[in-house]
């Protein structure tokens, strides 16, 4: 089946889809991006991402390029076209096209491209056994609940944990504290059993997974806090995991060279991400 994007106004074919060498999104990574997941032909938190991708354009003060209801019907037949029944749509906005300057363009239209990506469910093993995360410092900017196109230290920190041989990287603040990951949110459950992850201030994304685990604390009967956490207390926590769009609970069992409680996933890791997948399948 030919794959599609959504590139300013058309569908075209995949290897075919550019925008101008002057967007700003290339020249500046002056734009913000949602992903929003699939999952058996149904586009999961679909408004809790359109609310987010919302506050992030009013942040930068960038137009929408059409209407929600309008955005949500290219979301739809994008999937339709590229057959997507399990994967994840990503749509970016930018302010636009214009010559190279600084300071906002007067007259630039805001750019919107989609595009869809098919994914496979998350390996078994990962799940079984649970993963490595490694300790970076976070070098980004002071504005991360924007989900900005600005992705560079993010990049930089993946590629630093691949060559370490784990999944991820946690980005540690100038005190010591974990913020989150490269492309997902940190939680920890501490010797007493509280469940903890960082609260939605300016130095994270509030994911839309991390949102819905939350909503999910009381279903597990877990005592939840929103509150920054030290590696050292990471380190030390009974559990560890990582939330995200494509990898909804994941639970963490190493964290740098320390072994996270037993070596294995926990009970409150493993409460979490059942609940979660039956609300994606609800």
């Amino acid at each position: 089946m030919p794959r599609f994007a959504y590139v300013n106004g058309r569908y075209v074919p995949h290897p075919d889809a550019a925008v101008h060498i002057e967007d700003r999104g290339y020249q500046f990574a002056d734009g913000v991006y949602e992903v929003v997941p699939v999952q058996n032909g149904r586009m999961i938190d679909e408004e809790p991402h359109l609310d987010r991708l919302d506050y992030s354009l009013r942040e930068l003060r960038i137009a929408w390029p059409m209407s929600r209801a309008a955005l949500k019907l290219v979301l739809r037949e994008l999937t339709r076209r590229n057959g997507l029944t399990n994967g994840l749509v990503y749509l970016q906005v930018t302010r636009g096209v214009a010559p190279r300057d600084h300071k906002f363009p007067k007259a630039a239209k805001p750019a919107l491209v989609v595009t869809t990506k098919r994914m496979n469910p998350t390996p078994a093993a990962l799940v079984e056994r649970g993963v490595r995360v490694i300790a970076v410092p976070d070098i980004r900017w002071k504005r991360c609940d924007i989900k900005s196109v600005s992705l560079l230290p993010n990049v930089l920190g993946k590629q630093k944990a691949a060559e370490a041989g784990a999944f991820e990287a946690w980005q540690v603040d100038a005190e010591g504290f974990v913020t989150e990951g490269t492309s997902t949110n940190a939680w920890i459950v501490t010797s007493d059993g509280a469940l903890v992850t960082r609260n939605a201030d300016a130095a994270i994304l509030n994911g839309i997974t991390r949102q819905a685990v939350i909503r999910l604390t009381n279903e597990v009967g877990v005592a939840f806090e929103e509150r920054p956490f030290s590696l050292a207390e990471a380190k030390a926590a009974r559990e560890a995991f990582l939330t995200s769009s494509s990898g909804h609970v994941l639970p963490i069992t190493r964290i740098d060279d320390a072994v996270v409680g037993d070596g294995k996933p926990g009970p409150v890791t493993k409460r979490l991400r059942a609940a979660y997948l039956g609300y994606v399948a609800a």
